[in-house]
């Protein structure tokens, strides 16, 4: 079995995801995440999600770990801007990556390599690649539509993906911990 390598935290990890980890969004949104993002409670940093949920976590060995690196080698590293702040009707506040393409082509990448872990399990035909700032199930209405006025102040901001994230964590907060860093191709 594959080590996690993830320091003690309170809860047992239950699951696992692989994220890009966009760092330059912190300044931007750190403040609203942690009031309106419920996986920002659970230590998820700002990120957009590549494939969730993953392999469970007593699953993960160094087969998939293997095969998880060569899916995402397969996407060669990219810039990307976030310029706006969109909305999942008026449930979900997000950032938008342009482009989004290399993002899709992880997902599309790392679920082919793992055809039994589809997207959102399968809640949607095709996921818009996002950034999420809040949710409606943390703040009413108001509360993120100032949320958004204020992230629009910081728009845009590039962010360089070279490395993607398997992460591993459950509901507790601050439960979520890298367990291996997956860079992409190197152009």
């Amino acid at each position: 079995m594959y080590s996690l390598d993830v320091p003690p935290s309170p809860a047992a990890p239950t699951r696992t995801a692989v994220i890009v980890h966009i760092a330059s969004a912190d300044p931007i949104v750190h403040q609203h995440r942690s009031r309106l993002d419920r996986a920002a409670a659970c230590g998820v940093p700002a990120h957009v999600t590549v494939l969730s949920p993953f392999v469970p976590p007593h699953r993960i060995d160094t087969s998939v770990i293997s095969t998880l690196e060569a899916a995402v080698a397969s996407v060669a590293a990219f810039d990307c801007d976030f310029v706006r702040a969109d909305w999942f009707d008026s449930d979900v506040l997000w950032l938008a990556p342009s482009p989004e393409a290399p993002f899709r082509q992880l997902t599309e990448a790392v679920w082919t390599a793992f055809p039994d872990h589809p997207p959102y399990s399968g809640a949607f035909t095709s996921p818009q690649p996002h950034l999420t700032v809040g949710e409606a199930q943390l703040a009413d209405l108001t509360a993120l539509k100032a949320a958004e006025v204020a992230v629009q102040r910081g728009l845009p901001f590039r962010h360089h993906v070279d490395h993607a994230l398997l992460i591993a964590g459950s509901d507790e907060p601050s439960s979520w911990r890298t367990v291996h860093r997956i860079p992409l191709d190197r152009p």
